[in-house]
């Protein structure tokens, strides 16, 4: 039920997830409502497909404490009751990041050596995709939670982008170790004594050059550099597209490079990606943007499935606390 446009693109999503990638699907929400938007689907009678009855739904805007308190039977406290108990494999959410965060804490737990979970979001650079942690899990950290999300951004980076040593930066004002908050300079301490392949701090300016695997920052950080990093390329696209209609000769000259226009618009959507990974937790949990599309849905569940049958969370636990990650 969560998201701008639930549940209509969840439930597109979900069923296209299912005709092409044959896992089974637990659809959680208020029944009445879901069971109208199923009727839509001449098909979905043939999926792997079952619906369980969350009547409470907690909005976008709502504070997570108040609401996980008040709406007992709300969607996303049930589904990771479902993951938590062993029905289901994994969770995937649209809806309020702060109320599906605190959901999963409690549902699943913390893996040993982890405080904090994280927000690993996968953003376009020049030379190769990188890592964002933590991108709107935690809006306050400590110098410590910084070198936990390093150490699970560079495992999940391994995974995911197949790398055997990944690079990690730490977002902060300017490049010299000395430069910005207090959380930066200890953090940058901590960095440097860890056996992480630390190359610095990495200013704003330079996180889409791909100089780094991983970048790490606090939540509240991460959040607004991911926001102006979407409202810039949502910006970019319309003046273009502008720019490219308003001639014959660049009407031409689009049509001759539409393709290359296509890649680039398919390089920056965030809906290749579907959702970001929380990690840290003891079970795998998928959280997609508000304004998610039905392609962004059906990549997220594609996610959580390559997820499970890879068994992250699986290796997680054995290498979080390994010596080669961070000194004793």
């Amino acid at each position: 039920m969560g998201g701008d446009f639930a549940p209509a693109n969840v439930v597109d999503g979900a069923l296209i997830a299912g005709r092409h990638l044959g896992i089974g699907l637990i659809l959680v929400g208020p029944a009445d409502l879901i069971g109208r938007e199923l009727e839509r689907h001449q098909d979905a009678a043939d999926l792997d497909l079952s619906v369980v009855n969350a009547p409470d739904v907690i909005g976008m805007s709502e504070l997570p404490v108040e609401s996980l308190r008040r709406k007992r039977h709300s969607s996303v406290k049930v589904a990771m009751d479902l993951v938590a108990n062993g029905e289901a494999s994994a969770v995937v959410t649209a809806g309020n990041t702060g109320a599906a965060v605190m959901a999963a804490h409690r549902a699943f737990g913390l893996l040993p050596g982890i405080d904090r979970p994280a927000l690993a979001t996968r953003i376009p650079t020049r030379r190769r995709d990188t890592l964002l942690l933590d991108s709107g899990a935690n809006l306050e950290c400590r110098p410590k939670h910084l070198l936990q999300f390093a150490r699970m951004g560079v495992l999940y980076a391994k995974t995911a982008f197949n790398l055997e040593q990944p690079s990690v930066g730490l977002l902060s004002i300017g490049e010299e170790r000395t430069k910005g908050n207090s959380l930066t300079r200890e953090a940058y301490r901590l960095f440097q004594a860890s056996h992480l392949n630390f190359l610095g701090n990495i200013d704003a300016r330079e996180l889409f050059t791909g100089d780094v695997d991983v970048i790490v920052c606090d939540g509240f950080t991460g959040n607004i550099a991911l926001k102006v990093s979407e409202g810039l390329v949502d910006v970019v696209e319309a003046l273009l597209q502008e720019e490219l209609s308003s001639t014959f000769a660049t009407k031409l000259g689009y049509l001759v490079s539409k393709r290359a226009y296509r890649r680039l618009q398919k390089r920056v959507d965030y809906s290749e990606y579907g959702g970001a990974p929380l990690l840290g937790t003891a079970r795998l949990c998928i959280i997609g943007h508000g304004q998610s599309s039905v392609k962004a849905i059906r990549n997220a569940i594609a996610t959580a499935c390559r997820f499970t049958k890879g068994d992250l969370i699986g290796s997680f636990k054995k290498e979080i606390l390994s010596p080669t990650t961070i000194k004793p």
